[in-house]
């Protein structure tokens, strides 16, 4: 696969990664099987508050053809079916759920030295057309994203961003909700080899004039345990500790205080994850 620019998606992802991944304040556990033909089995549940949710998804890779089935609490049924390079650079993806019938969509990603490209459409008579493309080089891209309503002949989302990287540094500016938002991310590698790392992320809301600014730090205190914390300007302060107690098994317990309202109960989040 090209080393070019990345996806559009992937604009200040390493920074999202690191201030909001595997946060949370609800309590999950995923287990992970699989089949003497090779099949993927994971099933998932999560308990929000009073409410349970849970999902079994089945995934079936066959040379370059990956299928994906998942069947949730609410009997949505999700099929994906990813075609890895029928062609150099070249990705197809085929999506849809039932019961809903205008879900269907194709999507196409192409990668290339130097640039990036993602396009979907969906498949009804009126259909909303996705695109997103990155021109420039594994150091340096410029992207736009847009979704364009064809029923109602307007855009959606317009959305542009640039992104700068080196051995140690990533940096990244953003545009979203139709040039509402400025979002500006920071994301600096301390130590490589005990993964530390700090981040921080700036936006601005110019409707509203309100600004969001959130600061994250990680560090792995030995090969199988990692912890992060991340606060921001409005007093929410966050912790994380993932052990990682056998290999592509992993569990995770975080928490969350309101600094400005201290005494209100902290939430706690505990995640399992089990893998053969």
């Amino acid at each position: 696969m090209a080393k070019g620019p990345g996806l559009y998606s992937e604009i200040g992802k390493k920074t999202r990664d690191l201030l909001y991944k595997d946060y949370q304040t609800d309590h999950k556990f995923t287990i992970t099987t699989y089949s003497p033909t090779g099949v993927a089995i994971t099933s998932s549940g999560i308990k929000k508050g009073e409410l349970f949710l849970a999902d079994v998804n089945t995934q079936l890779k066959n040379k370059n053809i990956t299928t994906d089935v998942k069947v949730d609490t609410n009997s949505n049924l999700f099929t994906t079916i990813t075609i890895d390079e029928p062609a150099p650079g070249l990705k197809t993806i085929f999506s849809f759920r039932v019961p809903d019938q205008r879900s269907g969509k194709v999507e196409l990603q192409y990668l290339h030295d130097y640039a990036a490209i993602s396009t979907s459409v969906g498949l009804t008579a009126n259909p909303v057309v996705n695109f997103s493309g990155v021109i420039g080089t594994n150091l340096v891209g410029l992207g736009t994203d847009l979704s364009f309503d064809t029923k109602t002949g307007n855009f959606t989302k317009v959305n542009t961003g640039l992104s700068f990287s080196n051995a140690d540094l990533i940096a990244a500016l953003t545009v979203n909700d139709k040039g509402d938002t400025l979002n500006a991310s920071y994301y600096h590698t301390v130590n490589p080899l005990t993964k530390t790392a700090v981040g921080a992320e700036v936006s601005h809301s110019f409707s509203t004039n309100e600004n969001t600014i959130t600061v994250g730090t990680q560090h792995a205190l030995d090969p199988l345990t990692t912890v992060k914390a991340r606060v921001n300007n409005f007093g929410k302060a966050s912790a994380l500790i993932q052990h990682e107690w056998r290999p592509k098994s992993l569990f995770s317990i975080s928490g969350e205080v309101d600094t400005r309202a201290i005494e209100k109960s902290a939430k706690v989040g505990l995640a399992l994850a089990l893998k053969p």
